[in-house]
């Protein structure tokens, strides 16, 4: 078995990936706190949730095949980490953002219909 990179390796992807996740969580919950609430940019809120959690998929599948390939922790703990926190902070979020993007439609819906009639 050889390993896919040595404990040093591992430690920077953790740290690394770790830090891009987290400025892209803040990004996400910045638009999203801006945007969502005013009905804008929903292509661009959703496309960076969907980018969270493919990002999250694909890191815990990566994990998950490291343990079954015997790979040491250095390889597998931080796909696993980094994955995990990914996919739970960005389905947590998802409906919130979702509902908030609903109540700005049903407002437009709304004072659209209140202009007309």
């Amino acid at each position: 078995m050889n390993a896919w990179w040595d404990p040093q390796t591992g430690t920077l992807i953790g740290a690394i990936g770790g830090s891009a996740i987290g400025i892209l969580g803040a990004i996400l919950g910045t638009a999203a706190g801006i945007f969502a609430p005013r009905g804008k940019a929903k292509g661009f809120v959703m496309g960076l949730l969907v980018l969270m959690l493919a990002i999250g998929g694909v890191a815990s599948l990566a994990g998950i095949v490291a343990i079954i390939d015997a790979q040491p922790y250095a390889v597998w703990y931080p796909l696993i980490l980094g994955g995990a926190i990914t996919l739970v902070a960005s389905l947590s979020c998802t409906p919130a953002v979702m509902a908030r993007y609903r109540e700005a439609e049903a407002r437009r819906l709304q004072s659209e219909s209140f202009r007309r009639g």
